[in-house]
């Protein structure tokens, strides 16, 4: 079991914490090294890139911290609970009460409407109905609620993506490349969305190649076959 041997105790004021997270993938026939002692800490308000080429090792290092994959090694606690070590199950279970997740190519269900959305992820993180209306408002998609995934342009799908992943109230935002397919206007307002969320408390952890989302970063972690270039 990932970090059954390895357990450090999660550090005050700190949302999202990673220690030595290795993983490994069987490919071809031989192994390949995706993660080799990656170690990070993300504090709340805080705004973290995570840089590299495709092939570095970013993708699997958000999936581990979010608990969409389990590391061979290390530990990850997030808002002070181990994530590591735990079932699918109870890692989904933190994941819904603790994180919200942003998608290069989104997140939404096709066959609900955005406030719909919205509404199911509360539902899945244990949380009460409410207004969607300022979340909605907050991301610039005021009036969209009742739209389909389908009628929304790429800028806006991508607002909608930010306004589910902030559903559950989290402690922590995970972005997977969330500006890859947008025009550089858009980029520039996710950016805005994404920093004032931060100015609220938020923790933001997002891996993308922008030059412009890292240069408004708190700290770049940029990672190399697996390792964190230092």
């Amino acid at each position: 079991m990932a970090g059954s041997r390895y357990r450090p105790a999660p550090e005050p004021g700190v949302v999202l914490q990673a220690d030595r997270l290795y993983r490994f993938f069987h490919t071809g026939g031989e192994e390949v090294l995706a993660l080799s002692g990656v170690s990070l800490r993300l504090a709340a308000g805080e705004r973290v890139v995570v840089a590299g080429e495709s092939g570095s090792g970013k993708s699997t290092l958000l999936a581990c911290l979010a608990g969409l994959d389990e590391p061979d090694g290390g530990v990850v606690h997030v808002a002070g609970h181990r994530l590591t070590g735990r079932t699918e199950a109870e890692r989904a279970r933190l994941r819904a009460a603790h994180l919200g997740m942003v998608y290069q190519y989104g997140n939404l269900l096709e066959h609900l409407t955005v406030a719909r959305n919205i509404a199911f992820v509360r539902t899945l993180a244990g949380r009460r109905p409410v207004d969607v209306s300022d979340l909605l408002e907050s991301v610039g998609l005021a009036g969209r609620g009742g739209a389909y995934p389908a009628e929304l342009s790429g800028g806006q799908a991508a607002r909608a993506g930010l306004a589910v992943a902030l559903a559950n109230d989290p402690e922590v935002l995970i972005a997977d490349e969330p500006t890859g397919e947008l025009d550089a206007d858009t980029e520039e307002r996710v950016l805005g969305l994404l920093t004032a969320r931060a100015a609220r408390g938020i923790a933001v952890l997002v891996a993308s190649h922008s030059p412009v989302i890292a240069r408004t970063a708190d700290r770049v972690l940029t990672l190399r076959d697996g390792q964190e270039v230092r």
